[in-house]
């Protein structure tokens, strides 16, 4: 066993002792050893963590060609001369209410642990000073419970004992106050202090800086959107990452209304009205200056009102169509159509395929300088300079059909309309493309043949579905693969033959299956990417559209003219490697024969 990992009593980890081990183990050679100690005697920051130092020096690791000891490989290393587990801290799965009671942030921060995980019948701790065991006997004996010992990276140690403990101290502090007996209402008054004065009141403070830590934290997480839900005894905290919810912490009631109150607030919306749903709209920076925008709705419940924002990253109308997903076919297909002077275009999926960002990417490229693009919106998602946006207003009689005959006299050349719900809004959409504009908007169908059905049961008349359809794309969103963990898998014949019928597409061999890695949260997976069915109307898909339109025929006739099905259209990001099998079969239709 090596002397570093059989100290005689306690001792903080020295760089000479990590790199003389790593020159042992042929990890790194003897002159990247010296020249790191080196720079480490220059250093302006002599307390840094040697394996926070060592890996900013970007040494090359002779045992894996090409690759660098980075921190998180550093820190695996450490934990097995140390002989105990690696841990890495993920935020979203550690009960951060349940841990910052065990130890003061004082005693955490001079031992540099951190409680990670807590059980009836132990204790988690993390640390990266695996040689430093003189905190055990204390905390084992305050906690009446023993202690498993983890070793965590010292960056995330400590990023994560400051954000704990300043978050859980917010909310200790809020719940004080309701303890002395300030009603909601107070809560609200003290939002409103906040938001007018530049020096809030203290106790404020605390609810500001929870809201203040929720966004941050949202945006690290890469979260599209907070859902903030009161329940009888606590409120919940949970962020929708890549598709799938997570639960991210736990408030006090009373504590999870006041930051319902503040964010409303901030979303300029009625405080006082909790009984009627609401919507509002706020603007907040991202570490890094980057303008985002969230879209704020609330409902009342049972226990109170539930709130979900929406985020908007701006990133997402920069990004090309080869970023969003659409392949050369796709693009050309999805191209023909919208650069026509005049008709309708359609794009249709469940809430939260991706059709708004499509629209909007869409608007983006068309809304050149020498044409007028206006959109009517329920309500307007994002706001873009180059559009000129309405939204929805019910309470002063403004839907979408009267939004879009107001802007029939705004000498438009592009409309795009939020949602056709309704037989007059068909109806104004039809007038518009048959006056000479383009017009884009949004059904809920499973597919793209589907759409015709639906205009024919919402009353429009099939020969003006003839005269104005262009085209309609269908499309829904795919988890992508981790980058930096996927790894290639065989698929099996007979499961590739069901995914991709009626057509005989041969077996891939790119295909790839998630791992998990610290990039992705050990999921796998690592953004999203859209998977679409496009079907451009011909003079002979018109031809099929009739009263009793047969839209089995159609989807035929659709798929003989180049129309790919979302899940073929799946099975080429299969055989690309960006994407499972699972997630293609969990978010697409069957194909149809």
């Amino acid at each position: 066993m090596s002397a570093i990992a059989s100290p005689a009593q306690d001792r903080w980890l020295e760089l000479s002792d990590v790199l003389r081990e790593l020159v042992t183990q042929g990890r790194i050679d003897q002159q990247a050893a010296e020249q790191c100690l080196t720079i480490r005697r220059g250093s302006t920051n002599p307390q840094q963590h040697p394996l926070e130092f060592l890996a900013s020096q970007n040494v090359e690791d002779l045992k894996r060609p090409g690759k660098k000891l980075d921190l998180e490989t550093l820190t695996q290393w450490l934990a097995e001369l140390a002989g105990q587990p690696y841990f890495r801290i993920d935020p979203l799965k550690i009960d951060v209410a349940s841990i910052t009671p065990l130890m003061s942030y004082a005693f955490a921060q001079r031992n540099k642990i951190l409680a990670v995980a807590v059980a009836p019948d132990e204790v988690t701790i993390a640390s990266a000073q695996p040689f430093i065991s003189s905190w055990e006997s204390n905390l084992t004996h305050v906690l009446k419970r023993p202690i498993k010992r983890v070793v965590a990276n010292p960056v995330d140690i400590q990023r994560y004992t400051q954000e704990f403990f300043r978050l859980a101290k917010s909310v200790t502090g809020a719940s004080a106050v309701e303890q002395r007996g300030v009603n909601v209402g107070n809560f609200e008054q003290l939002v409103n202090l906040g938001a007018s004065d530049q020096e809030p009141d203290a106790n404020d403070a605390h609810i500001v800086n929870i809201v203040d830590w929720l966004f941050q934290y949202a945006f690290q997480q890469r979260a599209s959107d907070i859902h903030v839900e009161p329940r009888r005894d606590q409120g919940t905290v949970r962020f929708r990452i890549d598709g799938v919810l997570h639960s991210v912490y736990q408030f006090p009631a009373q504590v999870t209304l006041a930051v319902i109150s503040r964010i409303k607030n901030l979303g300029r919306m009625n405080v006082a009205e909790k009984r009627k749903p609401q919507d509002g709209r706020v603007k907040t920076r991202m570490p890094g200056d980057k303008e985002v925008e969230l879209r704020l709705s609330t409902m009342p419940t049972a226990f109170g009102e539930k709130l979900v924002m929406r985020i908007f990253d701006p990133d997402v109308l920069l990004k090309s169509f080869d970023q969003l997903g659409f392949s050369t076919d796709d693009l050309r297909r999805w191209s023909a159509m919208t650069g026509q002077p005049n008709g309708i275009i359609l794009v249709t999926g469940p809430t939260g395929s991706g059709k708004t960002t499509t629209l909007y990417t869409t608007l983006k490229q068309l809304a050149t300088p020498e044409v007028n693009v206006c959109t009517i919106e329920d309500p307007i998602e994002m706001v873009e300079d180059s559009f000129n946006q309405m939204q929805v207003q019910h309470n002063i009689e403004v839907n979408f059909a009267s939004g879009v005959r107001a802007l029939m006299r705004q000498d438009p050349d592009i409309i795009m309309i939020g949602e056709i719900r309704d037989l007059e809004t068909a109806e104004m959409a039809i007038q518009a493309a048959l006056t000479g504009h383009l017009v884009l908007s949004t059904l809920h169908t499973n597919d793209a043949p589907s759409s015709i059905s639906r205009l024919i049961e919402l009353g429009v008349p099939y020969y003006l579905i003839r005269a104005t359809v262009l085209g309609v794309m269908a499309q829904r969103l795919v988890r992508t693969l981790c980058p930096h963990c996927k790894a290639p898998i065989e698929l099996s014949e007979q499961d590739w033959q069901e995914l991709t019928r009626p057509w005989s597409a041969p077996l891939p061999t790119g295909a790839m299956q998630p791992v998990g890695c610290s990039e992705c949260r050990d999921t796998g997976y690592r953004g999203r990417a859209g998977v679409y069915e496009i079907m451009v109307l011909s003079d002979a898909t018109r031809q099929l559209i009739s009263p009793d339109t047969d839209i089995t025929a159609l989807r035929r006739q659709a798929f003989k003219e180049g129309m790919r099905s979302l899940r073929l259209s799946g099975a080429q990001k299969i055989a690309a490697g960006l994407t499972t099998m699972e997630e293609v079969l969990r978010v697409t239709p069957q194909s149809e024969r």
